[in-house]
């Protein structure tokens, strides 16, 4: 059956990610050893062939620089072993993998308790349902995660979030919402995402970042960086229930001992110019709706 494929800038970086997953599994030495990224990537040759947009041949000629693999499959790595933390302390708990684009990761965290739901914007769904059957246990939504209805599906005391690649993209204003929307609905939910540096927002190293996507990794036009903070710790200032558990750059990771990456590695600048944060998501007398009887 030929897949109905028709996504916008953004969703195509979902492909970025898959082939990423995919180079590593064929690999002598893989780190994430994700098999099934292997299968759908070839259920998607015969798009990919005959595809007339960069980015698409690219994936289908297997051009990804090496770097960009070994960062994608150390994320993946790191956000399944806080999924596996998390499931430790509560195994029938609720996962949301947002912006989860063609990522295999319930399969690789399946615990057989866990409730786990992709979410993703509509193109990426429509692609995943064709290739990805929904189970009992793992569910797919369809639709963009500030529109927050889909917060109703996730019936679960217990509940972690990851979001790999996804809030960089978004604007401040909805990801503040959308967390104030987490506090008010689950009990002390937790969040791992992964966040950019607010300095590379402006000016020259602005320009710098959009060539690297535009140009480098043929991302399209509306692929562009609009979020970012300057520290881990700065989410906190949002409200007081919002507190920083962990954070990690993929220089931190053991497979990773050279020379050079070590001195990286001791550079804040360089550690923390994409790098990942790992939130508990607590109600506090600030985040909740103030009662009549305060109100008086």
């Amino acid at each position: 059956m030929e897949l109905k494929i028709h996504v916008n800038d953004i969703s195509e970086t979902a492909f970025l990610t898959l082939q990423c997953h995919a180079l590593d599994a064929q690999s002598s030495r893989p780190l994430l050893n994700d098999t099934g990224a292997i299968t759908t990537l070839d259920a998607l040759k015969r798009y990919f062939a005959s595809s007339d947009r960069r980015l698409h041949r690219k994936l289908f000629e297997n051009k990804v620089k090496p770097g960009l693999v070994t960062h994608t499959v150390l994320r993946a790595k790191q956000y399944d072993a806080c999924i596996r933390s998390f499931l430790e302390r509560y195994p029938e708990a609720a996962v949301i993998n947002i912006g989860c684009g063609l990522d295999h990761r319930f399969e690789r965290v399946d615990n057989g308790k866990v409730r786990f739901f992709d979410l993703d914007l509509p193109d990426i769904i429509n692609i995943k349902k064709q290739i990805f059957p929904e189970k009992e246990r793992y569910i797919q939504i369809s639709g963009s995660v500030f529109d927050v209805g889909w917060i109703e599906q996730v019936l679960s005391d217990h509940v972690i979030l990851v979001a790999e690649g996804v809030f960089m993209y978004c604007l401040e204003e909805d990801v503040k919402m959308l967390f104030a929307k987490l506090q008010e609905q689950f009990t002390d939910p937790e969040i791992v995402f992964e966040v950019f540096s607010s300095r590379w927002l402006r000016g020259w190293r602005k320009r710098i970042m959009e060539f690297k996507l535009k140009k480098e990794l043929k991302l399209g036009e509306g692929t562009v960086f609009r979020f970012g903070i300057a520290d881990s710790d700065a989410i906190e200032k949002w409200d007081p229930g919002m507190k920083l558990i962990s954070d990690w750059s993929y220089l931190d990771s053991g497979e990773l001992d050279s020379f050079f990456l070590k001195w990286m590695r001791r550079n804040d600048r360089i550690r923390k110019l994409q790098w990942t944060v790992h939130y508990r998501l607590a109600r506090s007398s600030q985040s909740q709706d103030p009662s009549p009887e305060s109100a008086t």
